[in-house]
């Protein structure tokens, strides 16, 4: 385990200084003619950046946080880094636009001579960073410590547990208690409060019972809402009224006040099961109120409906019930548990000579579980005793004062200063994001890897692959929570913590990684930005009916701005003036905006610097704007649902200019157009992801110019490339291809499996049909992909009554999911395929008689779900009864059967 590191090294100034030297070395090796005539000056500033670059690599558990000189000195440090950060993509968008010029190509003199002219700017810079590293040495030096660079080849962490694959200590006669409550209590309406102070576990001991299986044989429709501080009970009955009503919900919420909403609700429901609402974090009765006011409760008519909500606070708790469920402290003995099975992962005990520092960081914890589990994930593997010691004196520094939530922060800040330093400032930019909101990992990734804090030395997909064990890494520490995993066993979705999520935002604003921009409720006054030569990254997270771009001002150093809704749905900036993006922030590289109608040509023009960009509006042409987004890596394109008009989206002849993106996105299916043939633009793309593109859009030429595709989804008319006598022969220009999904949304010709398929063997592991309506005697084919491990057959992917695979077919397939699959009677595994079988999951397959009985005799069979697969379940419980007979009680597998509705003998 690493050393103990005090958060003293600020991680905002390391990624900085870390970024430029990345940027500098990339500028030298990769653009010397652009640069001719200035490449002295950036070489002298690489060769004054680079030691202090070094110096704040280490790992410096000897300096103190409160030091006021380091503060200042880091602070320092990062305004002059960004100065020549800013200085250095100034003069590149220059050049390149120079370049361009036809004086500039007759004569190669004036451009040289251009370049010349930022000697001046450049001298200052040089002049202030040199300073610096002297400062920084004599700094460091007084610690006596040398510093250590960053040792490559770290491996990657095991993949955090799912929240609802975490055991939950202590929390089951609770879980039950509640339970019971919502499912044979009174016949009327019920509000059953959790309260417990932070870090008890009243979120986490709602989800335990939020997603307990058997409630579904209860409730007609579950809805989780996140409530905290910023929400007004309109809010929460419009996010109601999109769960209850999705069709049409815009038009029933329109200029609709909280009593409409409440009876278009009500209307909703009084046809409908009863329900259950969770609210998440409430602060205010007043929001309670209003949602049972959308609750039918005639007493001549006794429904049941039930509202559960976790709580801080006693007077709302007492307020909403005569009966609220008040969450203890654990136990002792559940303490202890908790912490070693975190720390020790279910695998032992926790041996003789650490037993009493064990002891004592429980009794420190004082039964919060949260400060267990982030206090253990310091401690994760750990056997070095001299480790414990130091944990346990510092826990003991921060005694849980139950009078003071933020004295939680203490336990979160001691698993925080055990993050290797180039990790820290990923960790905290968790706070960007909204309080409650499930952070999807493929965009979490993207924006870590635009913003620059991921560590140099790694390219194209290595550096998202590094990013991956970041992620993994800060699970198994116990920091984020895994909300959901893939089919593969990746974290799907994750979210902070309160009390981490808190933390991330004071420790973010103590370093200037990143400044919040909200109204504080009831004010009326918007904030300002406050020291726009820090505040690389605003962050919006509320809507904001005011213009909150500054008209007088150019702010140079802003590189990121990102708007999140608090509802996680969309945010409201009809009033930006998006004209002024361009002229406000010229340098800016991050941009995330939701719900937006806007002109692309007034959005974008002048953002030559942007990496990432992430829009919603109303749009299905994409003009010629992208020639010179020289460095763009992520484009995500979500189209506004109102737009019905087209169910495509155009994409003009640019996009292939674009040699560094590396993913596009888009909700609409990309209609690409071919690559330009002239020998200019003969260079092969960098891009990775294509998701979705149309079937047109599959030539020959396209798959040539983006031959390094790992991910590729396709949607639209699949006859065009599956249809009797077509040619699949593009797809042999991939090499590399991962992940392909083909939704078909055409069913006027009949589609068939080519041969050409087949060129893919060699690297596709996850491949997703919809609609493809193939015969079964077709998949045999999918059987010969060697390395394929993941198989989702959707919407009547394949037809016909019977599926008999040959034997030794899908001998690598570790996750199949059948979904409606419409005709299909009678599954014959006789063959004995899928020996690699983990997961199975059949969903409305109405008409399967049964799940083939040689599924008992896999190896390494975990799991099997049925939902709405009624014939199949009586052949399922045989199998789990046979496996259960022969599995080891010791085994660390255990395999569990799960059917949709529930059923005793099998849930």
């Amino acid at each position: 385990m690493e050393a103990i590191i005090v958060a003293a090294v600020s991680p905002a100034a390391t990624k900085a200084v870390s970024f430029l030297v990345d940027s500098l070395s990339q500028l030298l090796s990769e653009n010397v003619e652009l640069i001719r005539g200035a490449d002295r000056d950036f070489q002298r500033l690489l060769d004054e950046i680079e030691p202090i670059n070094e110096l704040l690599a280490g790992d410096y558990a000897q300096l103190k946080s409160n030091n006021n000189d380091l503060d200042k000195l880091f602070q320092n440090i990062q305004r002059t880094v960004y100065k020549a950060e800013d200085a250095i993509d100034k003069f590149l968008i220059q050049a390149k636009i120079d370049e361009a010029n036809f004086f500039n190509k007759i004569g190669p003199f004036v451009k040289w001579n251009n370049n010349r002219k930022i000697a001046p700017e450049f001298g200052k810079i040089l002049e202030q960073v040199t300073e610096i590293r002297k400062q920084t040495q004599q700094v460091l030096e007084k610690t006596g410590i040398q510093s250590s660079a960053f040792q490559p080849g770290e491996t990657t962490q095991p993949q955090g547990p799912a929240e609802e694959d975490v055991e939950v200590v202590g929390f089951n006669k609770p879980a039950e208690d509640v339970k019971e409550r919502l499912c044979e209590g009174s016949k009327d309406l019920d509000v059953i409060p959790i309260v417990g102070m932070p870090g008890l576990g009243k979120t986490t001991l709602s989800r335990k019972v939020y997603n307990d299986s058997s409630l579904d044989f209860y409730f007609y429709h579950k809805i989780w809402i996140y409530v905290g501080t910023s929400k007004k009970p309109k809010d929460i009955l419009v996010e109601i009224v999109k769960e209850v009503a999705q069709s049409n919900s815009k038009e029933l919420i329109k200029d609709k006040d909280e009593d409409q909403l409440a009876h278009i609700i009500r209307d909703f429901l009084v046809e409908r099961g009863k329900h259950l609402i969770v609210l998440d974090d409430v602060w205010d009765t007043q929001v309670v109120d209003f949602v049972k006011k959308a609750f039918p409760n005639k007493k001549s008519r006794p429904r049941g409906d039930r509202i559960m909500l976790t709580t801080r606070q006693q007077r709302v708790a007492e307020a909403v019930s005569a009966r609220p469920h008040y969450l203890e402290n654990l136990s002792k003995e559940d303490s202890i548990k908790l912490l070693e099975q975190r720390v020790f992962a279910n695998k032992r005990t926790c041996p003789i000579e650490l037993q009493g520092y064990r002891d004592g960081i429980v009794d420190k914890c004082c039964g919060v579980p949260l400060a267990i589990v982030v206090i253990s994930g310091a401690l994760r593997g750990c056997m070095d005793e001299s480790e414990w010691r130091v944990v346990e004196e510092n826990v003991g520094k921060h005694l849980i004062n139950k009078d003071d939530h933020k004295s939680c922060l203490k336990f979160v800040e001691t698993s925080y200063n055990h993050l290797p330093q180039e990790k820290k400032a990923a960790f905290l930019y968790f706070g960007v994001f909204p309080q409650g909101f499930d952070i999807p990992a493929w965009n979490l990734i993207r924006l870590w890897v635009a913003e620059g804090l991921i560590k140099s030395g790694h390219k194209d997909s290595e550096i998202e692959k590094v990013a991956e064990t970041y992620l993994s890494d800060f699970a198994s520490r116990n920091l984020v929570m895994v909300m959901q995993k893939r089919s593969n066993g990746q974290i799907k979705t994750c979210r902070l913590h309160d009390m981490l999520h808190e933390f991330c935002i004071i420790e973010a604003a103590r370093i200037s990684l990143f400044q919040q921009v909200y109204l504080q409720p009831g004010v009326r006054v918007f904030p300002s930005i406050e020291d726009p030569n820090t505040s690389r990254r605003l962050c919006i997270q509320s809507s904001i009916p005011y213009n909150f771009i500054p008209k007088d001002r150019i702010v140079q150093h802003v590189r990121s701005l990102l708007c999140f809704s608090s509802d996680q749905k969309q945010i409201d900036l009809s009033n930006l003036d998006v004209q002024l993006i361009p002229s406000a922030f010229p340098l800016i590289r991050v941009l995330d905006i939701q719900s937006l109608i806007f002109e692309f040509s007034k959005m974008f023009y002048g953002l030559f610097h942007l990496r990432y960009i992430a829009i919603k509006g109303d749009f299905t042409i994409i003009p010629s704007l992208f020639r010179n987004f020289w460095y763009l890596q992520t484009l995500i394109l979500r189209n506004d649902d109102t737009n019905t008009s087209s169910s495509t989206l155009e994409i003009k002849e640019d996009i292939w200019k674009l040699l560094q993106l590396r993913h596009l996105h888009s909700d609409l299916p990309v209609k690409l157009p071919p690559p330009p043939t002239t020998t200019s633009n003969s260079r092969t793309s960098c891009l990775q992801t294509l998701s979705k593109v149309t079937p047109d859009s599959c030539k020959k030429t396209v798959f040539a110019k983006a031959c390094h595709l790992r991910k590729l989804g396709i949607e639209g008319k699949l006859a065009l490339l599956l249809g009797k006598e077509r040619g699949f022969d593009s797809f042999q220009e991939l090499r590399c291809i991962e992940k392909l999904k083909l939704l078909n949304n055409d069913f006027s010709e009949e589609l068939h499996l080519p041969p050409h398929f087949f060129s893919l063997q060699k690297t596709l592991n996850k491949l997703t049909l919809s609609s493809t309506r193939f015969k079964w005697s077709e998949a045999d084919m999918l059987g010969q992909l060697e390395c394929l491990k993941v198989l989702k057959l959707k919407e009547n992917a394949f037809t016909g009554k019977k599926w008999k695979p040959k034997k030794g077919s899908f001998s690598k397939l570790q996750v199949l999911h059948i979904v409606w699959a419409g005709e299909w009677e009678t599954w014959d595994a006789s063959n004995r395929p899928f020996q690699s079988l983990t997961h199975l999951a059949l969903i409305s397959c109405y008409d399967l008689k049964a799940v083939p009985h040689e599924l008992a005799d896999l190896p390494y069979l975990q799991e099997m779900k049925l939902t709405r697969t009624f014939q199949a379940v009586s052949s399922a419980i045989e199998i789990k009864n046979k496996i259960l007979q022969r599995q080891d009680p010791e085994s660390s597998i255990k395999f569990n059967l799960i059917t949709f509705p529930p059923t005793p003998s099998t849930n």
